[in-house]
C-alpha cells in the first residue's frame, strides 16, 4: 500500500513539473560587463537543484571523515564490550558445566576488560554491578575449588562493588546469600546467621532465605527458631503438605529433646502451635519424654488425649507407641481415662493392642480376673515383641499371685521367647 502511494506521489510531481516547464518561457539573464548570458529559468532551477545536491553531499561527505575517528573509538568500545559480555557467559558456562578453574579465569577477564574500558575513559553501563557478579563468580568457582582465600577476596569486593553502584541492591542481597551458604558447607551456622541478618527485612524473607536459615538454625541447634523459619516456609508453600508435616514433625521433636527438666518440657510443650500437638509422634514423645523425666502422668495422658480420639486412624506402629506410654502411668490411671480405654477395647474387641493395653489397666487396678482373660486373649494375637513379651510376663505374674507354678512357669517360657 505504500509502495502504491509513493507511486502516485511520483506521477503527480512528474506531472506538476511538465506542466510548469512546459510552458514556462521565462529566461533569466546574467550581465558580466561586456557579456551579457541568456538563460532559460527551467535551466536555472536545474542548475540550482544541482548545486544544493552537490553541496549538501560534500558537507555529507566532509561530516563523515572528520567523525571517523570518534566512530573508530566507538567501534573498538563495542568490541571490547562484547568481549567483557562474552567473558561474562563463559564465566557463567564453565561454573555450570563444573569447570572451576576456567570459570575464574572468564571471571578475572571480565574484569579485566571492564578496567581497561574504563581506564580509556568509556566505562560502560552498570559497570559496578558486573564487577560485582565477576567478583561473585570467581568467589563461587574459589568456593568449589576449597580456596577459602580467594573466596574471601572475591567476596569482598563483590560487596564493596554492590554498596558502591546505583540499583545494585539484588546483587548485593544474592552476594549476602551466596555467602550464607558457603558458610553452612563450611559447618558454620553462626557465620551464616550473620550473613542472612545483613539482608533487608523484604529479602531476609524470601524462601531463599528462609531456606538458608532454616539450615543454619538446624545446624546451631536451634530447634525453635528453626521451627519458627519452617512454619514461615510451609506458609509460603514453599513444601509439599507431606514435606512440610515431616519438617515440622521432626524439629518439634527436636526442641523436645533438648528439654531437660518438667519446666523446660512444657515451655517447649507450650511453644509448640495446636496443630504441632495433635501430631500423634510429637504428643507421644513429649509424653513419653515427660515420663522420662518423672512429671505427672497425668498431664502426659492429657497430652495424649487428643490423639487417642483418634486412635482408630493411626497405623499399627504408632498404637503400639500410644499403648506403651499410656501404660507407663497406668500407676495413677482415674476412672476416666478406665472408661475410655474399656470403651475403645469394646468397640473394637478383637484388637489385641487394646486387649493389652485395657489388660494391663485392669491389672493395675487389682481387678486380677478381667486382667488374665484380656491379656491371655492379647497374648495370643499380639504383632509387637515387646508387648507380647510383657502380655506374658504379666500373665507369669498372675499365675505366680495365685500360687499356679506350672501357669506361672509356661508363662515365663513364653515370655523368654521359648
Amino acid at each position: 500500500m505504500r509502495g502504491a502511494l509513493w507511486l502516485l506521489v511520483l506521477f503527480a510531481i512528474a506531472a506538476a513539473a511538465a506542466l510548469f516547464a512546459g510552458n514556462n518561457q521565462g529566461s533569466v539573464a546574467l550581465f558580466w560587463p561586456p557579456y551579457r548570458i541568456d538563460l532559460s529559468l527551467n535551466l536555472v532551477l536545474l542548475l540550482l537543484v544541482g548545486a544544493f545536491l552537490v553541496v549538501h553531499t560534500a558537507m555529507g561527505a566532509i561530516t563523515a571523515l572528520l567523525d571517523m575517528p570518534r566512530q573508530a573509538l566507538r567501534w573498538r568500545t563495542q568490541q571490547k564490550e562484547r568481549a567483557m559480555h562474552g567473558a561474562l557467559l563463559d564465566a557463567l558456562s564453565h561454573l555450570i558445566a563444573g569447570r572451576y578453574i576456567r570459570a575464574r579465569k572468564s571471571a578475572q577477564t571480565l574484569l579485566d576488560q571492564e578496567a581497561s574500558l574504563t581506564a580509556s575513559g568509556q566505562k560502560p553501563a552498570n559497570a559496578g554491578q558486573l564487577r560485582a557478579i565477576a567478583h561473585l563468580l570467581a568467589a563461587e568457582s574459589a568456593q568449589a575449588l576449597q580456596d577459602r582465600a580467594a573466596r574471601e577476596r572475591h567476596l569482598q569486593k563483590a560487596l564493596d562493588q554492590a554498596t558502591s553502584a546505583r540499583d545494585a541492591q539484588e546483587t548485593r542481597d544474592g552476594a549476602l546469600l551466596r555467602a550464607a551458604r558457603w558458610s553452612l558447607e563450611d559447618r558454620d551456622p553462626e557465620a551464616a546467621m550473620q550473613w542472612l541478618q545483613g539482608l533487608p527485612q523484604g529479602a531476609g524473607r524470601r524462601t531463599v532465605a528462609l531456606r538458608t536459615r532454616l539450615r543454619a538454625s538446624r545446624q546451631a541447634g536451634r530447634p525453635l527458631e528453626a521451627l519458627e523459619t519452617a512454619r514461615l516456609l510451609a506458609k509460603h508453600h514453599a513444601f509439599s503438605d507431606i514435606a512440610a508435616r515431616g519438617i515440622l514433625r521432626g524439629l518439634a521433636i527436636d526442641l523436645l529433646n533438648g528439654a531437660y527438666d518438667v519446666a523446660q518440657l512444657q515451655r517447649a510443650w507450650l511453644a509448640l502451635e495446636p496443630p504441632e500437638r495433635v501430631m500423634p509422634e510429637v504428643a507421644i514423645h513429649a509424653a513419653q519424654r515427660l515420663t522420662s523425666l518423672r512429671g505427672d502422668p497425668r498431664l502426659a495422658r492429657d497430652w495424649l488425649l487428643p490423639v487417642w480420639e483418634k486412635q482408630a486412624e493411626l497405623g499399627d506402629s504408632l498404637r503400639v507407641k500410644l499403648v506403651c506410654a499410656l501404660e507407663e502411668g497406668l500407676d495413677s490411671i482415674d476412672g476416666g481415662w478406665l472408661a475410655r480405654i474399656e470403651a475403645a477395647q469394646k468397640a473394637n474387641p478383637r484388637d489385641a493392642t487394646l486387649q493389652y493395653l485395657a489388660g494391663m489397666a485392669c491389672m493395675k487396678r487389682q481387678l486380677w480376673g478381667k486382667a488374665q482373660q484380656l491379656l491371655t486373649q492379647a497374648a495370643l494375637g499380639l504383632q509387637d515383641a515387646a508387648l507380647h513379651r510383657n502380655a506374658w510376663r504379666a500373665l507369669a505374674e498372675l499365675a505366680e499371685q495365685r500360687e499356679d507354678a506350672p501357669a506361672a512357669a509356661q508363662a515365663w517360657k513364653r515370655a523368654a521367647g521359648e
